[in-house]
């Protein structure tokens, strides 16, 4: 089974490898969110509205999570969840791409691809070896919100943390996005941490909104 950092990575890429743009351009606060995510599908730490705490320092045997369950649980301080989004965004989210994209190459799933352009400058794309994972990623997402079905709690968190980093218009036709819409408020009030990195990111928006506002034309 992928992480969902792994699988955040591969909604973010389009048909030629590159990077699609976030909403708020806030990669670091998604991977934060969707790691935080595994571990507490991990029984490794629980959250609330007052805060977030470790339940078990065992290490998953992921490097992608092991890292930030230590930073958790070494912690001399008590944070809530949107506090360790924060931090964790802050301190380890290239780390954890690097090694979500190395991990999604060893499976075969990407490959790396190093082109140039102007004839100079070089730029990293990761073009798909095998396309059944995103699409079954994209399916999972389709089932849950163009039906009444009960939702599987993995499926509900990976929503609320796509619909934060804006990319159910990458997934859907603007109709669909339409008929799911009353669909993904009802998930988002059903998941804390992908309601938090949704509350981060349009946090973000507002900041950059309101500096171009001020800035000289």
């Amino acid at each position: 089974m992928l992480t969902f950092a792994e699988e955040i990575m591969l909604l973010m890429l389009d048909d030629d490898g590159v990077f699609l743009p976030t909403r708020g351009g806030a990669v670091e606060y998604i991977l934060a969110g969707a790691v935080l995510m595994d571990l507490a599908f991990a029984n490794r730490i629980d959250n609330d509205l007052e805060q977030l705490t470790c339940l078990d320092t065992t290490p998953t045997g992921n490097p992608i999570l092991d890292q930030a369950l230590a930073h958790i649980a070494n912690a001399g301080e008590t944070k809530d969840t949107r506090g360790w989004i924060e931090t964790l965004a802050g301190q380890e989210t290239t780390e954890i791409r690097q090694q979500a994209l190395a991990r999604l190459i060893e499976r075969g799933i990407l490959e790396s691809q190093d082109k140039k352009f102007l004839w100079v400058f070089r730029a990293r794309r990761y073009p798909t070896i095998d396309g059944r994972v995103e699409r079954e990623v994209r399916l999972r997402i389709s089932d849950v919100l163009l039906s009444d079905d009960i939702p599987d709690p993995r499926d509900v968190a990976m929503i609320c943390l796509v619909d934060a980093s804006g990319f159910l218009r990458d997934i859907f036709t603007a109709r669909e996005l339409e008929r799911a819409t009353p669909r993904v408020e009802q998930l988002r009030k059903m998941d804390l941490i992908g309601h938090e990195v949704g509350s981060v990111i349009a946090e973000i928006e507002r900041s950059v909104m309101m500096a171009m506002a001020i800035s000289p034309h």
